[in-house]
């Protein structure tokens, strides 16, 4: 090998070389590029720019200089790289959207938060900040170590002698090889605030700093939430932080606005514009009318216009779940730890690391002032000796032939050292001034107090803290300012439907056989007493319809089981179906059993601490429990209510103190007793006796009361007779008597289906359906108040095998008829206040008289015919789709117009002439039909 000039070559392993090889760079990229030092935070390139603007006195009073200048003077000295890693690095240091408080003034174009690139270095200046000042305060004086750069031609410090708390103060972002530290920016009054109390209190932890530190602090501000997150993430060093654009809904003139104010750290604004604008374009994002970026000098502004139908929480919930702006900081605090070792920290190391740092610079200071010190005080001392004997001086210099002669003469005679024999000869006549040997004097005395108080402050490291602190709080008053990023106590994660799903009134509707739906409200039209009623669900023949509930869309929805078992839904999670489908079985929701029936459906808004669950079983058995108990409750269900063989639980109800409990039975038996009879029991407890049975009955509703309030108790029978009847007519027993009579149970009535308590003087509906799936609605007032021991009257026409299966009430609360839950429990002064509500009511179909007149009237015997199906199906249908009856077409040959006011007159009422609007549609017939008229 020699022979060929080729040197001594070693043979290698592959795989070893390439382990060293790579081990090598990976220790370069992590020391010397990727990660900062937790001592001041920075990176080498960015500690080689701000020390290469300091060498060339580009401090914050200087003028600007051009930053090709400057990446030149980084490359030439200090960090042999790409010209443009340098310049991009500078460009950051620049940039408000980017760090919490700038360390270089830009002058030209920076970039933008749009992303835009910053103009070329041969186009902008820059110089230092005014705070870069304190980062590179006290180099000159010893405070670092100092080494030879790449090529040994200068000096460049390892760390500078920061009085900032630079790493979390601006924080950083960098990769490396097998790791990366991802630090947020925090507000530099709270973190002088942390570090002034650690100091104080070594034993501090993490909780205790969080008084301080309420979280990152991030210069494009935004809103920060889930403070777990952040508790854990300066706990650990690891977390993520979850951030929100400042948006607000505002309402004008062409109605509401999104206005976006601030945005998430990092976000890229153009991008965020565009992300939003093709969300929009793919039909992904619904309810978008315009969007545009009014952004300017100011700040930020993106302008979202709403459509008019849109649900202006939606959107922005829609705009946070699938945009940028909701976005999460994951954080990593990574740093050097003594310039080589890779550490992730908490909080409190991060701060300790830096207090560390600037006791070590404080005391590095210290001894260098004190080594200056002692070395004037030297030459004084000298002087003074001089001063003194100025003549013997100026007589010793004179006999000298050399200077060298004169310094060792002075030496010997004087006893002066070679550093003060030097100083005297370099002395100046004019310091033989009597003024100037006064001044010495005083020099010499300050020098002497400095260097005691020096040599006090190395000797008490209380002392040097006090110091670290009083120089803390200088930079407080100086750079402090108010937080920017706001944080929110509440506690947003990943979202769920509910963020996204308005909070409407909506029907529950379920059946016997197990199946569910969700309805709008506006689904179901008010008929009056006697009606047939109309299509609200197709069911199976051994199906009927059990419960509807009333609630909205976030509340809770409570399954209790015959087993006595209790599962939780929240409502929009029940799937919506039309009026005529089936619905969802149950037991695609709830983990029931294959022989477990849900018997009971309870809506809940809240959970109160005041309230009370009361349950009644099939036999009799009532039980209280507090309503937190059954608050959380697993998938899998839990214990409601433990149960005798053979009984079910069939009933669940709200209560409180001073309540009353109202209990009916199938045989048309009830009791009335106070709830205070049922003493509180556990949730998995069985319960007392309520009601006393007789042979074959069973408990078929019950209800609960409150005190002094004037209600009734509206009964239902299978054959569809009902009736209200005045509370006060139940006479108050006590819990576990046989009751009295509430309705008399004959064939013609059938035995009781349900029982339920109603405000009086109301505007209120109900709701009645059938075991074959047929849905009347009616106004309550329609239902008379009779006596305790009646039949009642008919409610609902049964048709062959038909029988009533359930029933509910709906309190009217506006004039366009939107209902409230009827589980809310009201009182008097409100119900006072609840407006009077006209409820539209649909007459009887009538007849024409004959086909040659233009009159309709109402049929002579309203209740002597009954319409078909399809004619209650043609009344629910829009009024754009209905066409003209048979019996007309032979008088009206045009089809008829959308509103079709031909089908309208035949369910309601006509007036004893046609109207002026039916007379415009018959003059438009044809000239056929006028001749026949002329004829007659």
């Amino acid at each position: 090998m020699d022979d060929n000039n080729l040197g001594k070559i070693e043979p290698r392993v592959l795989e070893t070389e390439m382990q060293q090889s790579y081990l090598s760079y990976a220790m370069s990229v992590i020391v010397s590029r990727a990660l900062p030092d937790v001592r001041d935070g920075l990176k080498p390139v960015h500690r080689r720019i701000l020390y290469a603007m300091e060498r060339e006195g580009l401090r914050h009073s200087a003028k600007y200089s051009k930053c090709a200048g400057v990446v030149g003077e980084v490359l030439k000295k200090y960090h042999p790289h790409g010209d443009m890693a340098v310049y991009d690095a500078l460009v950051r240091l620049a940039q408000p959207w980017n760090l919490r408080y700038l360390l270089v003034d830009g002058q030209g174009n920076f970039g933008s938060v749009d992303g835009d690139s910053a103009a070329a270095y041969r186009y902008t200046e820059a110089r230092l900040s005014k705070i870069a000042d304190e980062i590179l305060v006290d180099l000159e004086k010893n405070t670092v170590e100092l080494v030879d750069n790449f090529d040994g031609t200068a000096k460049e410090p390892t760390v500078l002698p920061t009085r900032v708390p630079q790493l979390l103060m601006n924080g950083t972002v960098g990769i490396a090889v097998g790791m990366a530290t991802n630090i947020p920016p925090h507000n530099l009054g709270e973190l002088i605030d942390a570090i002034m109390h650690l100091i104080d209190k070594p034993e501090a932890e993490v909780d205790d700093l969080l008084e301080y530190v309420k979280g990152p602090d991030f210069p494009t501000g935004g809103i920060i939430f889930n403070p777990k997150d952040i508790k854990e993430a300066y706990a650990t060093g690891h977390g993520k932080i979850v951030m929100r654009a400042v948006a607000e809904i505002v309402e004008g003139k062409n109605g509401h606005q999104i206005i976006v104010t601030e945005l998430p750290y990092q976000v890229n604004k153009a991008t965020l514009v565009e992300s939003i604008a093709e969300l929009v374009k793919n039909k992904k994002l619904i309810g978008i009318a315009d969007l545009r970026d009014e952004s300017d000098r100011k700040g930020i502004r993106i302008a979202v216009d709403l459509k008019r139908d849109a649900y202006p929480r939606k959107v922005l919930n829609q705009l946070f779940k699938m945009t940028q702006m909701q976005s999460s900081f994951h954080v990593n605090l990574l740093a050097l730890v003594d310039g080589l070792q890779p550490r992730v920290l908490d909080l409190k190391a991060a701060l300790h690391h830096f207090i560390e740092h600037r006791r070590v610079v404080v005391t590095r200071r210290t001894q260098f002032e004190l080594k200056r010190a002692e070395e004037r005080a030297h030459i004084l001392e000298g002087f003074m000796i001089a001063l003194t004997n100025i003549d013997a001086i100026i007589k010793t210099i004179k006999q000298s032939a050399t200077k060298e002669e004169a310094h060792t003469n002075l030496q010997k005679k004087f006893k002066l050292t070679d550093i003060q024999a030097s100083a005297i000869l370099e002395m100046r006549l004019s310091a033989l001034a009597g003024l100037e040997r006064k001044k010495v004097e005083e020099e010499y005395k300050e020098k002497k107090a400095l260097i005691k108080n020096l040599k006090e402050l190395l000797a008490d490291a209380k002392k040097i803290d006090q110091v670290i602190k009083d120089e803390c709080e200088e930079v407080k008053t100086k750079y402090g300012d108010e937080r920017r990023t706001k944080i929110s106590n509440k506690a947003v994660g990943e979202f769920t439907d509910m963020d996204l799903i308005p909070n409407e009134e909506v029907v529950v509707t379920m059946s016997v056989g197990g199946y569910i739906k969700r309805q709008q409200i506006a689904e179901f039209r008010t008929q009056r007493r006697g009606g047939k009623g109309v299509i609200g669900m197709t069911t199976k023949e051994e199906d009927q319809i059990s419960s509807i509930q009333v609630a909205k869309n976030h509340d809770d929805i409570l399954f209790f089981t015959n087993r006595g078992r209790v599962f939780k839904q929240k409502v929009f999670e029940i799937p919506k179906a039309s009026r005529i489908a089936r619905g969802t079985a149950v037991v695609n929701l709830i983990q029931v059993a294959p022989d477990e029936l849900v018997t009971t459906v309870m809506s809940l808004a809240e959970f109160d601490e005041k309230d009370d669950l009361v349950m009644i079983t099939k036999q009799g058995v009532i039980k209280k429990t507090q309503l937190l108990a059954y608050a959380n409750i697993r998938s899998n269900g839990l214990i409601a209510i433990k149960l005798d063989e053979g009984d079910e639980l069939t009933w669940v109800r709200r209560s409180r103190p001073g309540d009353e409990v109202i209990i009916a039975t199938r045989l048309g038996q009830s009791i009335r007793f106070k709830e205070a009879d049922a003493r509180p029991l556990g949730r998995s407890t069985r319960g007392v006796r309520a009601i006393k049975l007789r042979a074959k009955d069973e408990v078929i509703g019950a209800d609960v009361a409150k005190q002094g309030q004037a209600m009734a108790l509206l009964v239902i029978s299978e054959k569809g007779m009902g009736k209200q009847t005045m509370v006060s007519q139940y006479t108050l027993q006590h819990r576990g008597g046989i009751g009295i009579k509430t309705m008399n149970i004959t064939d013609k009535t059938g035995k009781l289906v349900g029982a339920k308590l109603v405000g009086r003087g109301l505007k209120s509906d109900m709701i009645v359906t059938s075991t074959e799936g047929q849905i009347i609605r009616m106004p309550l007032k329609g239902v008379p108040t009779l006596g305790r021991a009646t039949q009642g009257v008919r409610l609902m026409r049964m048709k062959g095998a038909d029988k009533v299966a359930s029933f509910t009430v709906l309190i009217m609360e506006e004039a366009d008829g939107s209902l409230s839950n009827p589980n809310e429990e009201l009182t008097e002064s409100e119900l006072a206040k609840l407006p009077a509500v006209e409820v539209m009511e649909d007459k009887k179909p009538v007849k024409a008289k004959s086909e040659s007149s233009r009159e309709v009237r109402p049929a002579a015997k309203p209740e002597a015919k009954v319409q078909p199906k399809s004619f209650a199906k043609r009344v629910l249908a829009k009024p754009a789709a209905a066409k003209p009856v048979s019996r007309m077409k032979s008088k009206v040959t045009k089809p008829a117009s959308k509103k079709s006011f031909t089908v309208r007159k035949l369910v309601k009422p006509a007036a004893a002439k046609p109207s002026s609007r039916i007379k415009s549609k018959i003059t438009k017939r044809p000239a056929k039909t006028f001749t026949r008229r002329k004829l007659r």
